[in-house]
């Protein structure tokens, strides 16, 4: 998962490999659609400048104040903005940010989510069944947890959490219900599968959640598509995935545009015109030195994607 600071001191995940796959350039404009704490638009704000311009976004308040604090000293080159990414289009053309260069999506959460108490994206800390990103959703996890029937809760912790007991776990939640905060529901998970992995048996279920309540999948494939029409020819996007759904989206996503053709598998002759937008970069997926892991084991997971607009 993401790792953002408390302090500007910090160096976020894969933050030299980032730069250089964005090709960050004097004057360069460039989109962070998950500004975080701020790590990554503070090193592409500075390889820019002077005349480059951020676009950073977030749809959590918090990190956009974090973020604010981190970036004030490059003033107007930097413009923050809290939405959510799948809103990416309307915001630059409601903002007039344009060419684009680069984009930057840095998915999952940072250490500032997982290390706040109210907010309940973490097992590890006795807060309310939240999980929601921004507070102006919706949906809660608490919701999801105490009223999905359980056929249907099995299914979201199957598919959003790759979770194969999940039936067995969906069983246990429905038995137990009310469930009101972390430390019950991981639990009740535990007490469902045991504890024989090298993992918490609550994780898949947590991932899972995070995911149906913020629709988070949704919101990448609208956000990719809104990216490549954004680019400039030669306009790179970076994409820092850290679970297989989110990178198997991802890897499909820029296959496809690559490829061109839309004709469903068997078409004989390619009837529908359509021609690749994007080129791959990264043949194999880059992922963070031993170094920097043992630095930073949050980012062991970390999957980095780079395609060009052709």
């Amino acid at each position: 998962m993401k790792q953002e600071a408390r302090t500007s001191t910090h160096i976020p995940v894969l933050l030299r490999e980032v730069v250089e796959a964005l090709r960050v350039h004097v004057g360069g404009h460039y989109i962070d659609c998950t500004v975080g704490g701020g790590g990554h638009a503070a090193a592409i704000l500075e390889k820019s400048s002077p005349a480059g311009k951020l676009l950073g976004i977030d749809a959590d308040p918090k990190a956009i104040e974090v973020a604010r604090g981190r970036l004030e000293r490059y003033g107007r080159a930097v413009t923050l903005v809290n939405e959510n990414f799948d809103h990416l289009e309307e915001i630059c053309s409601r903002l007039g940010f344009r060419p684009v260069h680069g984009i930057l999506f840095d998915l999952g959460m940072s250490s500032l989510q997982l290390e706040n108490a109210s907010r309940g994206f973490s097992f590890q800390l006795e807060s309310p069944l939240d999980m929601r990103f921004s507070p102006s959703q919706e949906l809660t996890a608490a919701e999801i947890v105490n009223s999905l029937p359980e056929e249907e809760l099995a299914y979201l912790i199957e598919r959003y959490g790759e979770e194969r007991r999940s039936r067995r776990i969906a069983r246990y939640i429905v038995q137990n219900r009310p469930l009101n905060t972390t430390l019950e529901l991981a639990r009740v998970v535990e007490m469902a599968v045991g504890k024989r992995d090298r993992i918490h048996p609550a994780t898949k279920t947590f991932q899972a959640l995070r995911l149906a309540v913020n629709q988070e999948l949704e919101h990448l494939e609208a956000a990719l598509i809104q990216a490549v029409n954004l680019l400039s020819f030669g306009g790179r996007l970076v994409v820092i995935s850290y679970h297989s759904l989110e990178d198997r989206l991802v890897k499909e996503f820029l296959r496809q545009e690559s490829q061109g053709c839309l004709c469903p598998r068997g078409v004989p002759t390619c009837t529908c015109g359509y021609t690749p937008t994007l080129k791959v970069i990264t043949k194999k997926v880059v992922t963070p030195s031993r170094a920097e892991v043992e630095s930073n084991p949050r980012s062991r997971s970390a999957r980095m994607r780079v395609a060009e607009k052709i």
